[in-house]
């Protein structure tokens, strides 16, 4: 993503709100093209449901679905910028009323998450591209029953990483590669027993 490049919502309730980004060079914003074609593969709009966008960054990902018609949201980072950022494009959006914005470490907010029993029809997976541990992440929300049954997973990765095809009762149903990025979009297949 170029320095200066703006983002803004594409669709939805909240169409054309730029969105700020988070300083420095430490995280890097969904584009609009990738964006666009993420939520032409799993929408492109939504009637309710709840998101999980768990390497929140600018919060994006989690606010384009708001947008475009999921009922709540829970943003989780964990660094102290990108959660005053989130916050900040949640209002800029006037979509706070919706949202919940946690400081923490993804596999600690999994499981702080699983004890609140809080499921998701939808979660965001962009986290930093050198991370290595996305379907171990996969497996501790299956583990945790934080997923419905037909819940999506949208990763976004470093195309030259490969996942697998599956991951636990979560199936690889579609892949696309956008130059230096990948989407793998996951679906949930299994049901939890209770």
């Amino acid at each position: 993503m170029k320095r200066g490049t703006a983002v803004r919502v594409i669709s939805g309730s909240a169409k054309g709100r730029p969105l700020k980004a988070v300083p420095g060079m430490g995280t890097r914003p969904t584009t609009d093209k990738v964006k666009e074609a993420i939520f032409s593969m799993i929408g492109p709009y939504f009637t309710g449901g709840s998101a999980l966008d768990l390497f929140a960054g600018t919060g994006g990902l989690g606010i384009e679905a708001l947008s475009r018609g999921i009922e709540a949201a829970v943003f989780v980072d964990a660094d102290k910028k990108s959660v005053e950022v989130v916050r900040a494009n949640l209002q800029a959006a006037r979509l706070e009323d919706r949202a919940e914005v946690y400081r923490n470490d993804a596999s600690r907010a999994l499981k702080a998450l699983g004890k609140r029993q809080a499921r998701f029809d939808l979660v965001f997976l962009d986290p930093p591209y050198k991370m290595t541990t996305i379907a171990d992440l996969i497996r501790s929300m299956l583990e945790t029953e934080l997923l419905v049954e037909g819940a999506t997973i949208v990763v976004e990765h470093d195309s030259a990483n490969r996942f697998e095809e599956q991951i636990g009762t979560a199936s690889l149903i579609k892949h696309a590669d956008y130059g230096d990025t990948a989407v793998s979009i996951y679906r949930c297949t299994g049901t939890h027993t209770d």
